[in-house]
């Protein structure tokens, strides 16, 4: 990659890479890839998801659904999971995973402390939906690319 042109200078720096605090975010989905286990016995759905509210607007978070696993229980959490996004962000019977991109909805997540070597990071404990007043829902319930426009509904 070429970098002629950059300034570091007209940007602000990273700051830090600490979890955030443990609370409810509202948030979008704004990635979903599935992705082979380590075993290759199996597969789960990565998603992205970007806070876009507050003071930690434009931080993100991860999380893995194990969809499909040979420990059911694996399983049996990740629809759990996969169907509370579902109904948080009103597509009830998603076709693909790209369904649940870009709409509002809010995530808990918690802390996982320091241990064995790795530093303190998020997970995600949690899905609802984004409360807030009906123009918050017809953003929800339109597409990122129904206007053409590459800019997500939740920046305009």
């Amino acid at each position: 990659m070429d970098l002629n042109g950059f300034n570091a200078l007209n940007h602000e720096p990273v700051t830090s890479f600490d979890p955030l605090p443990a609370d409810w975010y509202k948030c979008v989905i704004t990635d979903t890839e599935e992705r082979q286990t380590k075993a290759m016995d199996g597969s789960y759905l990565q998603l992205t998801i970007e806070v876009i509210e507050g003071p930690f607007s434009g931080r993100k978070v991860f999380d893995r659904l194990n969809l499909n696993n040979k420990n059911q229980t694996a399983v049996e959490i990740a629809q759990r999971a996969l169907a509370s996004i579902c109904r948080a962000v009103e597509v009830p019977n998603p076709k693909n995973s790209d369904e649940l991109r870009d709409k509002p909805l809010m995530v808990k997540v918690s802390v996982r402390p320091a241990e064995n070597g790795y530093d303190a990071s998020n997970d995600v404990k949690g899905y609802d939906a984004a409360s807030g007043s009906s123009a918050s829902v017809a953003v929800a319930a339109e597409p990122a690319v129904a206007n053409g426009s590459a800019t997500p509904p939740w920046k305009r």
